[in-house]
């Protein structure tokens, strides 16, 4: 896999939101189900999506910064940076290369047995060398793992309210399993969830199962941070009286007690019945009164003749 940065995208010194931001951006326009004539989309979607899983992981992305992981998150090669040795021309080798008229005044002469004297020096390593890799500096890289099956990306549609509230989900998998998942804590549209094991097979075990989070609209609700707001019409008697009055929530309807006197565009606060939270919690929902005046204004306009409010609700701006 490319360098992650240059998968999604940014810099390497990009913050965790730049980072979310590019993914969430690539992963819409990349998604299979948006791409199914274009089979490369599905690749570029799963490489997008391993680079976020790096850079999104803080000690992941530290350890691929300082070189210690590659792009796939494998340990990068132990023995980088010991090259040279003895005949390996680095700068701490011979770069002459070993003369058997080096060794003479050692005893033995021409006799010599140069297997014993690089056996005393290095511990019998000149005799055993056939198992390090064939040569003195050298070392056989470990072959890497057996890669694990492909990823399968699925799209989950959830609704407002099931998401505002963390309601269950049902999603049926590849292999026609049903399974029950539960909403993370401050889920949005482009969470993505990550079903360990439910992937492809490979050599290295099963893939997993990338889920795409997709949350619906709403007619009445929206989304605003971690609270849900909403415009609720009163009518003109229950503003001037006051009444008692049915509120829609994402959790069911609640009883809201209007004040005699309350002017439109008054804002109601109900505590824990918001958003979920990233901390767990609920935030609130905001509720704006908007008074509406009758179809029929005939009867109202004969009640009101002769009578003027004589007060100036438009001094504060001035006029």
């Amino acid at each position: 896999m490319a360098d992650p940065y240059q998968t999604l995208g940014v810099a390497r010194t990009a913050s965790e939101a730049e980072i979310k931001s590019a993914y969430r951006k690539l992963a819409k326009e990349l998604h299979p189900d948006k791409n199914k004539d274009n089979p490369k989309a599905a690749e570029k979607f799963s490489d997008v999506t391993r680079a976020y899983d790096l850079l999104s992981d803080k000690d992941k992305r530290a350890q691929f910064d300082r070189g210690e992981i590659d792009a796939e998150g494998n340990p990068a090669n132990p023995f980088a940076g010991m090259g040279g040795g003895f005949g390996g021309g680095g700068t701490r080798g011979n770069q002459r290369g070993f003369r058997p008229e080096d060794f003479q005044g050692f005893g033995g002469g021409d006799d010599m047995d140069l297997g014993d004297l690089f056996e005393g020096l290095f511990g019998g390593g000149g005799r055993r060398s056939s198992g390090m890799g064939g040569g003195f500096g050298s070392q056989r890289r470990p072959p890497p793992p057996p890669r694990k099956g492909a990823d399968i990306n699925y799209r989950l549609a959830v609704s407002f309210v099931d998401a505002a509230t963390r309601k269950d989900q049902r999603i049926t998998l590849a292999d026609g399993k049903t399974i029950d998942l539960k909403l993370p804590a401050g889920v949005e549209d482009g969470t993505q969830m990550r079903l360990k094991g439910k992937g492809q097979d490979g050599p290295g075990g099963k893939g997993d199962g990338l889920v795409m989070v997709e949350v619906g609209g709403h007619p009445y609700f929206r989304r605003d941070g971690d609270n849900i707001r909403m415009d609720l019409p009163i009518t003109l008697d229950e503003a001037l009286g006051g009444a008692k009055i049915k509120c829609p929530t994402a959790d069911g309807p609640v009883m809201l007690t209007i004040k005699p006197g309350t002017n439109g565009g008054t804002v109601m606060r109900l505590k824990g019945k918001g958003w979920s939270t990233k901390g767990g919690g609920r935030g609130d929902q905001l509720v704006t009164l908007e008074i509406q005046m009758p179809k029929d204004t005939s009867e109202l306009a004969e009640r009101l003749e002769g009578w003027q409010d004589d007060s100036n609700p438009r001094s504060k701006l001035g006029f």
